[in-house]
């Protein structure tokens, strides 16, 4: 459980004291190359950070559901849970190991199809798609205390090949 003091050393350790921008970077890669570079040339880094502006979500539609794919994912599933609590039951039960994993088995994947189905058809239709999504930021800052900002630009500047970035 964290604690209120707990919550302040770790924000204190995400955050500078008075942060200037040594560039702003289209891409996550040219900002950590950026980082890297300083890093390599003895910088001190441990003074920077790379924040992540202009958040936005992106959702990627997978496939479509059906309630034929519904009713597989119940039941794998429910084979998983099924075979974990008969594998629990037949190192503390006795008897027939073989029977107690399968019957859990044969339970969980009924129990496991049930259950989802009944959370499908509670959906009405609503969302018959799958996707997978992700928070992604569309610009990337380079910041870093501001007695090191112009040491940082200087030294950025004669990176070889690396991108430039915006004036920040």
């Amino acid at each position: 459980m964290s604690t209120p003091s707990n919550l302040r050393r770790f924000r204190e350790g995400l955050s500078l004291q008075f942060p200037m921008s040594l560039g702003v970077y289209d891409k996550y890669e040219d900002a950590q190359r950026a980082v890297d570079y300083l890093s390599d040339n003895h910088f001190p880094v441990e003074n920077c950070m790379i924040v992540g502006t202009d958040l936005k979500q992106v959702e990627r539609v997978t496939g479509r559901l059906t309630t034929g794919r519904v009713a597989l994912g119940g039941v794998l599933s429910g084979v998983w849970i099924g075979l974990f609590v008969g594998l629990i039951f037949s190192f503390f039960g006795r008897g027939n190991t073989v029977g107690i994993i399968v019957s859990t088995v044969v339970i969980g994947a009924l129990f496991g199809v049930v259950w989802a189905l009944v959370g499908y058809a509670a959906t009405r239709g609503r969302r018959d798609f799958t996707s997978v999504s992700q928070v992604v930021a569309t610009r990337y800052e380079v910041l870093v205390e501001h007695k090191l900002a112009a040491r940082g630009k200087e030294m950025l500047a004669q990176m070889p090949g690396g991108p430039s970035p915006f004036s920040g």
